[in-house]
């Protein structure tokens, strides 16, 4: 019987699509119960500047105002805040004036991590929802501004890499006006290719049992999967997965559509991803293509339950 123990977490990933919150109380046994969560979209660093390079003061006021609730359920659950960051705030030459404005206003510190950081925190939570076991596993997460790439042995990463390419990075950098062109979507993915390709660190001719996915994009996917075939999405997503044919029946879908407005009516999409779901998807086909995946499983563990287990080994020392 699990009994539980002292340790209330709260643990805030603030990405550059949207931020999100979960507080869990730990268990015994390492596991732990889901007290509350919350998910904001909130695109930082889309609206000034070049890339990713600068959050606006908008953007800085609406983080205060989502953190600031984050805050408070966290204080009405007497737990320890741990609030890590991803590429937009790593990028952005204002970065320090924005996690100075968000400590003054919410109390909350934001702790800037590397990209190889982010990798292995987001591969933390994936292990602990998959059986990975003894098996070789490539293991993504395709967000707002970065892909992470992880490849595990023995549940031990050889590979954790973090390169500069997300949904919303792309959608500023070739869709703009997020209609896409023929030639924009070439482009895109020779873009892609090229950046996967120049990290030295990553090896697309590995064998793995394989390949798992987490969070917005890789989501989605599965989603209109299951509305397609059966007109209905399953209420609990891990460890269900989608074949390479599945995946290209859904990419064929989105990126004959031009426009925001005409995707956001496809039965499964959610509104606040309908205008950067091409870049997302362009990066995944390009991964398919390079790792030669024929399957993707779904892990619902990501960067924030990485924060829990990471924040929970910390607390016990």
């Amino acid at each position: 019987m699990n009994t539980i123990i002292k340790y209330k977490i709260a643990a805030i990933d603030i990405g550059t699509n949207s931020f999100h919150l979960i507080i869990v109380e730990m268990l015994n046994d390492g596991s732990f119960n889901l007290l509350d969560r919350d998910r904001e979209v909130l695109r930082l660093g889309s609206e000034k500047g070049k890339d990713l390079s600068l959050i606006s003061e908008t953007e800085t006021k609406r983080a205060i105002k989502v953190l600031s609730s984050f805050s408070n359920l966290a204080k009405y659950h007497q737990a320890t805040v741990r609030a890590i960051s991803t590429s937009a705030v790593r990028e952005a030459k204002n970065q320090k004036e924005f996690i100075d404005a968000v400590y003054k206003n919410t109390g909350i510190t934001i702790e800037v991590v590397d990209g190889k950081t982010e990798a292995e925190l987001i591969f933390l939570g994936l292990k602990k929802a998959l059986p990975i076991g003894n098996k070789n596993v490539l293991c993504m997460d395709i967000g707002g501004g970065s892909t992470e790439l992880i490849y595990a042995q023995n549940g031990i990463s050889v590979f954790a890499e973090s390169i500069k390419i997300g949904a919303v990075r792309l959608s500023k950098m070739f869709f703009p006006d997020y209609i896409i062109t023929d030639s924009a979507i070439k482009s895109c993915g020779d873009y892609v290719e090229k950046q996967i390709m120049a990290n030295k660190n990553i090896n697309v001719n590995i064998n793995f049992d394989f390949a798992a996915g987490v969070s917005g994009t890789i989501d989605t996917i599965f989603y209109l999967s299951q509305f397609i075939k059966y007109n209905k999405v399953k209420d609990v997503l891990n460890g269900f997965s989608f074949t390479k044919q599945e995946f290209e029946d859904v990419y064929d879908l989105i990126i004959k559509l031009k426009t925001p407005a005409e995707r956001v009516l496809i039965q499964g999409m959610e509104t606040n991803r309908a205008d950067i779901i091409p870049g997302g998807i362009i990066i995944l086909k390009k991964i398919f293509e390079l790792f030669k995946i024929d399957k993707m499983v779904i892990s619902e563990y990501a960067l924030r339950e990485g924060i829990v287990f990471d924040t929970y080994a910390k607390l016990k020392k």
